[in-house]
């Protein structure tokens, strides 16, 4: 089963006129209007009346424009790059990934008349997945104490942000609009932490009335706006890449997809193989491979109904529900940076990789 046709949502986190200019002005009010872009986009799109798209325009364009004989006063439509890119209607994730992987960065989205709407920007969103998450926060960290007796662990700082904030900036730049934060312990500090947007989202807190198990409370969420839901622990820090999960989930038409680590068990002694009591050989000091459960789910949203709703509900619990009744549950190795922040040793790991990456960033 191929990536579905997703709605194209509105993203715009700048003012998509900043980056409109008519094709009647002129190359040298172009020039002006590049030079004071914000960010480090550098492209114009020019548009008729209505903001009906006409093609891009870009330093490069004007620099080769006249060059070629062109006057700064000529009207910017006759120096436009005509061949643009654009999103119409709906697109495929798989789309949207083959695109950001041309290194384009600006793409607008224009409507059935070919007007612009909205306007993506790969510098501050790299994919659209039509996707809800929730992040489970309701655990109290007992083996971090004493950092959690008065702090939710989801709130301890890794570097200079919130564990949380690390995942919620992650989805956002994903382009998850919907985001919910399951709470308990401590309930009142996360309510007030996502009082405000964090990376422009508005995230939902839905309060426990009790311990719920790591995927019951999902039955407190009231309301999904998508086919897929996307769980997760709270307290992790990845660098899973959330786009590729999703095509993984839906190229294999799964009813729960989990992420997994590649965990090794090396056993120092010689180990019997054996038949009954009887020795047949001996494996010296082998080491096996397996695969653990990462704590991050993609979850057919009409799955959710097996959960009981008011009931302690464990994640294993909903995936022996799932195979039981043969629906299919795959996994999706991570390929990459997965911490989490359970015991002491963790936090500080994750305090120094952050750190050895910020000081790499800063050479």
């Amino acid at each position: 089963m191929g990536a579905p046709l997703i709605q194209i949502f509105i993203y715009t986190y700048m003012n998509i006129n900043d980056f409109i200019i008519s094709h009647r002005c002129s190359v040298l009010e172009a020039l002006s209007r590049l030079n004071t872009l914000p960010g480090t986009a550098m492209t114009l799109f020019v548009c008729a009346d209505g903001n009906r798209l006409l093609g891009t325009l870009t330093d490069g364009d004007i620099r080769r424009s006249l060059i070629a004989g062109h006057q700064l006063s000529d009207p910017v439509e006759l120096v436009m790059h005509r061949q643009c890119v654009a999103f119409k209607g709906n697109i495929s994730i798989a789309e949207v990934k083959r695109l950001r992987q041309k290194r384009i960065t600006l793409i607008p989205h224009i409507d059935a008349e070919g007007r612009i709407v909205d306007i993506l920007d790969f510098n501050r969103i790299r994919s659209m997945l039509p996707i809800d998450a929730v992040l489970m926060a309701g655990g109290k960290g007992e083996r971090l104490r004493p950092l959690t007796l008065n702090t939710p662990k989801p709130l301890l700082k890794i570097g200079d942000k919130c564990i949380i904030d690390y995942n919620v900036e992650a989805l956002a730049r994903c382009g998850v609009k919907h985001i919910s934060v399951t709470t308990n312990y401590l309930a009142e500090q996360l309510e007030e932490h996502f009082s405000v947007p964090v990376a422009d989202v508005n995230v939902q807190c839905v309060r426990e009335p009790y311990r719920m198990g790591t995927i019951g409370s999902l039955a407190l969420i009231e309301e999904f706006h998508n086919d897929t839901v996307l769980l997760m622990n709270s307290d992790l820090l990845t660098s899973i890449d959330f786009e590729d999960f999703y095509l993984a989930h839906i190229n294999n038409d799964d009813d729960l997809t989990v992420a997994s680590i590649p965990y090794m068990v090396s056993v120092p002694y010689g180990i019997f193989v054996l038949d009954g009591d009887q020795v047949r050989s001996v494996e010296e000091k082998p080491t096996y491979n397996y695969y653990a459960n990462a704590g991050i789910y993609l979850i057919k949203r009409s799955r959710l109904d097996i959960i009981p709703r008011g009931e302690y509900f464990d994640a294993t619990n909903f995936m022996d529900a799932l195979i039981e009744r043969g629906f299919k549950v795959s996994h999706f190795p991570i390929n990459g940076t997965w911490i989490d922040i359970g015991s002491p040793n963790d936090y500080k790991h994750a305090q120094d990789l952050m750190q050895h990456r910020n000081s790499l960033i800063n050479l």
